[in-house]
């Protein structure tokens, strides 16, 4: 389950939660000390980690007050990222109903649809009136303090929901089948991917849970689904940049050491190709030393060229719009807006070294180099994160390796050799 109410801390002290989040010797005293309403303001605005530590470090008692006062999904959540132990000791204290709902949810998987759901619902048959419907309606808002869903059965069978204005605008002997809507369902175990996809398709606020014998188990509420999709986008930004989606602002040193030390140690193999590469033509730079001043040009220029390609290749295929099938139309573009840039960027380049350093056939090497690299930066730039979603890989994570060792291998390769061809 997601955080379905990550609301703006606006009556939160941001001293308060910059204490919270720096100041690790006493941030659980410092969390204790706010009153009970910001102390909910405050596990929502924090990071996983300061969370988890927070709701381990608090007293059973305290948690049961902040449980108490959340949605049974958002109790869920909070619920899940402590330990068992810890986690059974706080149940034992919450009144039966409220442990009957959070044990019911935490019994899913949180990864799929019913990790998702609430259990603000009530079910109504087809037959029954207004106003049978708003006394179970006003009972269950008495009971757990939230208005429900209200859905509709035929048979036993899910027919769809009533609106909720319509308690207050029909007459009491009214039979509700009238004033029904269609509402989309799904499978308890479908994967969050379907949820979203279910979403997009049916652009409802709302989507009921069904168990395998097509019984209502839950529902799921469009802000989940948000919650969802912006945890897929911080992912994708954090593995963009070789970094864990775990890691934050706050970690101390040795956690971030961790985090990212494999990733720089393969980026560090990746530059020794492109060195054994540039050592190829030692003897061409040797000779004309003003090579060696323009080569960072053609590297950080293919690299950030092909930065900007896997950026929208990557939103490309989250977003379901392309797939390695369907590419050429896309490469054919990106290749051409390659060639375009190049041209620019090269005419540019060489305009500046025939200015400054009055060399000719330098400026001609640099600016066909620069064509060179921005068509591979646009080649693999495209079909790389492709591939490797084929290979049922994370293109966010892993494509970036492999395209900036292309533009830098490729773009020195095409920078050296013109220039050994040029000026020899």
């Amino acid at each position: 389950m997601k955080f379905r109410k990550q609301l703006p801390t606006l009556n939160l002290n941001p001293v308060a939660l910059a204490d919270v989040l720096f100041r690790k010797d006493n941030r659980t005293s410092l969390f204790l000390s706010l009153d009970a309403d910001k102390r909910v303001d405050m596990l929502r605005s924090v990071t996983k980690s300061v969370r988890r530590e927070l709701l381990m470090k608090s007293p059973e008692e305290e948690l049961v007050t902040i449980l108490q006062s959340l949605d049974p999904d958002e109790a869920t959540d909070m619920l899940q990222s402590i330990t068992k132990n810890k986690r059974e000791k706080v149940l034992a204290l919450l009144s039966q109903e409220l442990k009957d709902s959070l044990s019911t949810l935490l019994a899913f998987d949180p990864d799929t649809a019913a990790g998702l759901m609430t259990l603000d619902y009530i079910q109504a048959d087809v037959s029954d009136n207004i106003e049978s419907v708003a006394k179970k309606f006003m009972n269950h808002e008495k009971r757990t303090g939230r208005p429900p869903v209200i859905l509709v059965l035929t048979d036993n069978r899910l027919s769809g929901f009533l609106p909720g204005h319509a308690l207050g605008l029909a007459a009491k002997s009214e039979l509700i089948g009238k004033f029904v809507k269609r509402l989309p369902s799904i499978s308890y175990a479908a994967r969050h991917r379907e949820v979203i996809d279910l979403f997009q398709r049916h652009p409802h606020s709302k989507v009921a849970v069904l168990n395998d014998s097509g019984e209502v188990v839950g529902i799921i509420y469009s802000d989940d689904i948000l919650q969802i999709i912006q945890s897929d986008q911080a992912s994708s930004l954090y593995n963009f940049a070789g970094i864990r989606q775990e890691e934050s602002v706050t970690d101390s040193a040795k956690s971030k050491v961790k985090n990212r030390y494999r990733w720089l140690i393969i980026n560090l193999g990746t530059a020794f190709l492109a060195s054994f590469t540039v050592s190829l033509f030692d003897k061409t730079i040797s000779k004309y030393v003003l090579l060696a001043v323009y080569m960072p040009i053609v590297a950080g220029m293919g690299g950030n060229a092909a930065t900007q390609t896997l950026a929208v290749q990557v939103r490309g295929i989250s977003l379901r719009q392309i797939e390695l099938k369907n590419a050429w139309g896309t490469l054919k573009n990106e290749l051409g807006a390659s060639l375009v840039n190049g041209l620019i960027n090269g005419i540019i380049v060489a305009a500046v070294v025939i200015f400054v350093n009055h060399d000719v056939k330098i400026a001609i090497v640099l600016g066909f180099a620069m064509i060179i690299n921005l068509l591979v930066a646009g080649l693999f730039g495209t079909m790389v994160p492709l591939i490797m979603k084929k290979l049922g890989k994370d293109p966010a994570t892993s494509a970036t390796i492999f395209i900036t060792t292309a533009t830098d291998i490729l773009g020195f390769m095409a920078f050296l050799g013109l220039a050994t061809l040029i000026l020899a």
